[in-house]
């Protein structure tokens, strides 16, 4: 009896953490330096970066030399990076609330008692 085997080249997925320097290629070949917004989305396996605020796959992107020891930030000075973290908390928290509204509680409109006519 023979048996067959189904062999698949087992792929495992890069994830890239929040503010990763790595280094997108698109798809005509050009090379970006830019950084992770957020970390890789578990579900659909593609990261969120800056270039063009782009969703890409990890075969587009690689880990920049300057991050591989996980002790640099995205940018040159510290104050840009500090208000980019600030604007990012910023609209998480405008996006949340449009996910989530609040009830709005109405008064009663008020109207004009009128007499009674015979």
């Amino acid at each position: 009896m023979v048996s067959s085997f189904n062999y698949t080249k087992s792929y495992k997925m890069r994830n890239y953490k929040e503010n990763d320097i790595v280094i997108y290629t698109d798809s005509e070949g050009n090379r970006f330096d830019t950084f992770v917004i957020y970390d890789t989305d578990m579900k659909t396996g593609l990261t969120h970066i800056n270039h063009l605020n782009l969703m890409v796959g990890d075969t587009a992107l690689e880990l920049h030399p300057r991050s591989e020891n996980g002790c640099s930030i995205p940018m040159n000075d510290t104050y840009s990076f500090e208000l980019f973290r600030q604007l990012k908390e910023k609209f998480n928290k405008m996006d949340e609330a449009k996910q989530h509204p609040a009830l709005k509680v109405y008064r009663e409109i008020p109207t004009i008692k009128l007499a009674k006519a015979s």
